[in-house]
């Protein structure tokens, strides 16, 4: 968010002595960059909480303007956890921007930016007043300030959020490197970044990967070009598979510009082969929603291919094996030619089908015992083993929906798929739930499920899944209504406590048993149990788009 109209007003020296002392501090994000105020001086407000987010700071006591200003307030030992008002003035560009450890804040080293700025204890009005005359030269700067800079907004029909992961690893060298710059910036103007177009940032890989910039650090390509410049080539092995992953747990978040409903793409570059193993990063991408890109470059030669470790590298870490996401070019120079084609395939939004992952195309509905032998303590247990499994979906009108029915003799549909919208509202209708004592019969609460949950979302187009939470016999059939639930197209996980038998789980369970039947001795084991579950839902979610 740009906040640059509302800070014209830090042009105006102040002259009365009453009013509070932070009042014309104009509020600001924790990453609001230095880079963003047009004005020579300014006093913003930041709020609590900065310490605790990833915030991007370059430099030492003179930070580049591409910092954030909050950051470096942190850094500067200006403000602490709680925020505070910040004194901030804008200086020149500089040159060797110095990295260093201060106050929590690890700042980067950066080679040259155009402009900087640095940063203060907010002075209080008190002392800024004087007897000398108001200058001049602070108000014209203020009349200066009131047009409002124009913003891009970029190619609006190529929303989409791409981190390109650059191949920084020895077997590219220096030149190389350097070429592969030039394209990645080519394919950035093509593409049209901008505040309501595709957002991009950058990662290199090597030994360890680095992120060179997020996607919430530029909105406009010219600054997007110029950052991509300035990147420094590490060298090193090419561990391409430890970056992928990397990027896909780590970059693709909200802290760092991710926003809601927009596809996440990444473009790995890869500079003849990688050295370490790609299958299984590119299959946690695909877990996280990713739509992975390779762009190889002088792939291995007929007498190299024994010193690769997968010679089908490519085909294991891309979103879809269909020739859509590989891209090829036989070496570095002359690629102009290939920069719009992968532009329009970035831009290509309904070929993009990693974008629907199991975290948000699924529906579970909880069948959860209630009868008298679960106790009241054991049964707000299993309401947190349930919270646990909801927190790792993206629960929305479009994702992922969620239900839960609690049984006895008698069934209760505590809430259906369509009921909440939002994950906050999910768990507080979880944590909602009263004990309702009684007998067991699941049997007829699978029958009761499948009726009454998941019927009515027979023509939608997220996978159902059933997760029973039970503590012990069953007094009436479960085998026949879970055969009848399985070919519905529910898949259907069973989860027994205490003395739940272990062959009524597994006559509940869908196929392969042993990875759908879950059992622990005691209430508090089903904490050991919550993520098997998760990890199961994406497992099954992935086998069943091969």
């Amino acid at each position: 968010m740009h906040f640059i109209s509302a800070l014209v007003i830090f042009g105006i020296l102040v002259q009365s002595t009453k009013s509070d002392p932070g009042e014309s501090a104009v509020p600001v994000t924790c990453s609001m960059r230095g880079m963003d105020l047009k004005t020579e001086s300014a006093q913003v407000q930041c709020p609590p909480g900065c310490t605790e987010q990833q915030l991007s700071v370059y430099g030492n006591a003179i930070y580049a303007a591409v910092s954030s200003v909050c950051g470096a307030a942190i850094h500067r030992g200006v403000i602490g956890s709680n925020g505070g008002t910040v004194s901030l003035r804008r200086l020149p560009g500089n040159q060797n921007y110095q990295a260093s450890y201060a106050n929590g804040v690890q700042s980067q080293p950066l080679t040259k930016w155009s402009s900087s700025f640095s940063v203060s204890k907010f002075k209080t009005r008190e002392m800024e007043v004087s007897g000398k005359p108001v200058s001049t030269k602070a108000s014209a700067a203020s009349r200066r300030q009131k047009k409002t800079p124009e913003k891009s907004t970029g190619n609006k029909d190529c929303k989409a959020e791409i981190a390109f992961l650059l191949d920084g690893s020895s077997n590219i060298g220096q030149r190389r490197f350097n070429l592969q710059k030039n394209f990645v910036a080519k394919v950035a103007l093509m593409l049209g970044i901008g505040t309501e177009g595709p957002h991009m940032g950058v990662v290199q890989a090597s030994e360890q990967p680095k992120t060179e910039f997020y996607l919430k650090n530029f909105t406009a390509a010219k600054d997007v070009v110029f950052a991509v410049k300035e990147i420094s080539f590490k060298g090193g092995n090419s561990n391409i598979g430890k970056a992928v992953k990397h990027t896909a747990q780590s970059f693709f978040t909200n802290a760092n510009g991710v926003r809601k409903g927009i596809p996440k793409v990444m473009v790995v570059f890869i500079d003849g082969w990688p050295s370490d193993n790609i299958e299984e990063a590119g299959m946690i991408a695909r877990e996280y929603g990713i739509n992975v890109f390779i762009v190889s470059v002088a792939p291995p030669a007929p007498e190299e291919l024994g010193m690769v470790q997968d010679v089908a590298f490519i085909d294991k870490a891309v979103c879809k094996n269909n020739s859509f996401f590989s891209f090829h070019m036989q070496n570095w120079f002359g690629t102009t030619k290939y920069a719009k084609p992968l532009a329009q395939k970035l831009c290509t939004h309904e070929q993009l089908f990693c974008s629907k992952t199991c975290y948000n195309s699924v529906n579970i509905a909880f069948l959860i015992d209630g009868s008298s032998s679960v106790g009241d303590q054991n049964f707000r247990l299993m309401l947190e083993f349930m919270s646990n499994i909801v927190r790792s979906f993206e629960v929305s009108d479009v994702g992922a929906k969620v239900a839960a029915i609690q049984f006895t003799y008698d069934q209760r549909l505590e809430f259906g798929l369509s009921d909440y919208s939002n994950k906050d509202d999910v768990l507080r209708a979880i944590y909602n739930i009263r004990y309702m004592s009684g007998g067991t019969a699941t049997g007829d609460a699978i029958n009761f499920a499948l009726r009454n949950v998941f019927q009515p979302a027979k023509d939608g187009h997220n996978k159902n899944f059933l997760v029973i939470i039970t503590d012990g016999q069953s007094y009436d059939d479960v085998r026949g209504p879970a055969i009848t639930a399985q070919r519905s197209g529910v898949t259907v996980y069973s989860v027994g406590v205490a003395w739940a038998p272990l062959e009524d789980l597994k006559d509940m369970a869908s196929e392969p048993k042993n990875s759908h039947t879950f059992f622990t001795r005691e209430f508090p084991g089903l904490e050991q149990i919550y993520s098997s579950i998760i990890r199961g839902i994406c497992r099954d979610y992935l086998d069943s788009h091969k």
